[in-house]
């Protein structure tokens, strides 16, 4: 029986990309992964300064550009906010707080990732699927509730 393979590191996967694994980028990748809440380039930049005081805003965010590139990490947009990272590569949505602007992962059920229910142009070819939704998250709900 073969043997499932393992995943490929970030440094693996950055050097089959062309470019190298830099201090500054795994930094940036560690910081990604150590708080999982879909941070801004700036969010980023600024727990990465705590441990990496020399790190510029502009490498931040080349960093950013070339964990996305390379599938490490993902690029969302919010409508006209500042883009933010998500490092959850399995398949899923979010969830924006209209309220406080926290954006939450939204797994996705597997039997429900088709194209069933939407009118598609003839023979359109979907790529790639993108599930934003948008609502008051438990906290700013609870809030507005009581408020009422």
């Amino acid at each position: 029986m073969a043997k499932p393979t393992e995943p490929k590191s970030c440094n693996e996967t950055i050097h089959e990309n062309g470019f190298r694994f830099t201090a500054q980028r795994r930094e940036v990748f560690d910081a990604l992964m150590a708080k999982r809440d879909h941070p801004t380039a700036v969010e980023v930049f600024m727990r990465v300064k705590e441990k990496m005081p020399t790190i510029s805003l502009a490498t931040v965010y080349n960093c950013l550009e070339t964990l996305t590139e390379c599938n490490l990490v993902k690029h969302v947009n919010l409508d006209r906010a500042p883009s933010r990272y998500c490092a959850n590569l399995e398949p899923h949505g979010h969830f924006f707080c209209t309220e406080c602007s926290a954006v939450f992962d939204v797994p996705v059920n597997q039997k429900h990732q088709s194209t069933e229910g939407w009118q598609l142009p003839a023979n359109a070819v979907v790529t790639h699927q993108e599930m934003t939704l948008r609502g008051l998250c438990p906290d700013c709900a609870t809030k507005s509730n009581s408020k009422s």
